[in-house]
């Protein structure tokens, strides 16, 4: 956990090679150190014909450097034993010191290089997603932002919840959300969003109020636990605000009236997770030079083209027109929201973007 208190820490890749070299070290040393009490109980059985516990015990003596009783009355054969005894002891401590520093100094340096490598790709960050909390929510915020290849980062002040991230070989940083300093390490004025998805409403507002104040056009999506968190989350910043439990709720009562589409619907996002379907939602933003600007649906033709669908259009002033019909007209900068395997979708944005 050293490189978790330190800020930042490697990704699980490297750390997975460190770990077994790490681990046999130590047990080497252990049976090099329990062979040497086997063979010195041995011979002072054998030489002297002691009995096996007054055997384990001088050698506990001798390999300690005490050199009590009993080996003061060994014989000749015995003492000689007891020489070679000496030396092998001195060559288990010298080679159990070496092997326990050089596994300190690899463990310091694996975490010191490890946090260089991490600075330095958070410090490359743009156009990225920064999460707020490393919890359930969180975490399936950044699997869905992952799955998208969108760059993110997250901040979680629980070094035992940021260990998932570096599982995932996420870019992490272990500190509070509230303050400035970690969200500029995290890149905040660079950054195309951010999930705040800690448990505590209090705290989310508290993030939410530091991300608006650095950051006065970033789009902030802020999660609430209680119905009157989310007034207070909108009037702090937030961009939108959504309840797990009231989704869960909605989800549920889909479930119960309309299956099908809550089927659909589950089957529809469930694929960008998990590639089960190539089918994709995705936002096409229309160029200013674009040949899509000045026509319309049924000019372009978008449905036979590409075998896409427009489920809806976001206008440049924010109106959301749903299911647009075909002699609505296409302006420059109109988000349209389309459906469609992803290859057609690519070559949509292709033609939308230029």
């Amino acid at each position: 956990m050293d490189a978790l208190s330190s800020g930042t820490f490697q990704v699980g890749s490297s750390r997975a090679r460190v770990r077994p070299r790490t681990l046999s070290r130590p047990a080497t040393v252990l049976a090099f150190l329990f062979g040497l009490l086997l063979v010195g109980a041995v011979g002072f059985h054998v030489i002297e014909g002691w009995p096996w516990f007054q055997a384990f015990y001088g050698t506990l003596m001798t390999v300690s450097t005490i050199g009590a009783e009993p080996e003061n009355q060994l014989s000749h054969a015995g003492r000689f034993f007891n020489v070679v005894l000496i030396f092998l002891g001195i060559g288990v401590v010298g080679f159990a010191v070496a092997t326990l520093t050089h596994v300190v100094i690899e463990s310091e340096l694996g975490s010191f290089f490890g946090r260089r490598r991490m600075e330095k790709e958070i410090a490359k960050l743009k156009d990225h997603i920064i999460i707020c909390g490393a919890g359930r929510v969180g975490r399936r915020v950044a699997s869905e932002v992952a799955a998208r290849n969108i760059p993110l980062v997250i901040v979680e002040q629980d070094p035992a919840k940021a260990e998932w991230a570096l599982e995932q070989s996420f870019p992490v940083i272990v500190g509070d959300a509230t303050s400035e300093a970690v969200l500029r390490q995290a890149r905040i004025e660079h950054a195309r969003g951010l999930a705040s998805a800690v448990t505590s409403d209090a705290q989310n507002v508290y993030i939410v109020l530091t991300a608006r104040g650095m950051a006065p056009h970033l789009p902030i999506v802020a999660r609430a636990s209680e119905e009157a968190a989310e007034s207070k989350l909108l009037k702090a910043g937030a961009t939108s605000v959504l309840s797990p439990y009231t989704y869960a709720g909605l989800r549920m009562a889909r479930l119960l009236t309309r299956p099908g589409v809550q089927r659909f619907l589950d089957m529809a996002l469930s694929s960008l997770s998990d590639g089960s379907l190539d089918l994709q939602i995705e936002e096409v933003r229309v160029a200013e030079h674009s040949k899509l600007v000045g026509s319309s649906f049924s000019e372009a033709e978008m449905r036979d083209r590409f075998g896409v669908i427009v489920l809806a259009i976001r206008h440049r002033d924010g109106k959301l027109d749903f299911n647009p019909g075909p002699h609505q007209t296409i302006s420059a900068g109109d988000l349209l929201i389309a459906m469609g395997d992803s290859q057609k979708l690519r070559d949509l944005e292709a033609l939308a973007g230029i």
